[in-house]
């Protein structure tokens, strides 16, 4: 996994069941979540790749930002992509 920090991300993803804009804009960093969780990464390297976090300074929030996002790039790709197909 390479690659810059997401510019801007919200502590917490949305809850929301449908697609919002900031689903939209971070479509990337939910599909880059979802292959570091197949090819079994440390959750240390993907916070700090993805997410610009240390882990180790900050392991609440690094563990928050990880669970939430990886959440809700779940649900996209479970529920959510039918909202982007429709339109």
């Amino acid at each position: 996994m390479t690659g810059k920090p997401a510019a801007h991300f919200a502590d917490t993803p949305p809850e929301n069941d449908f697609v919002t804009d900031y689903d939209r804009q971070h479509l990337k960093l939910y599909a880059r979540l979802l292959d570091a969780e197949a090819d079994d990464a440390p959750l240390a390297d993907i916070v700090k790749i993805l997410f610009g976090i240390d882990a180790d300074a900050e392991p609440e929030r690094a563990h928050k930002l990880h669970a939430g996002h990886l959440g809700r790039a779940h649900w996209m790709a479970e529920n959510g992509y039918r909202n982007l197909i429709a339109g």
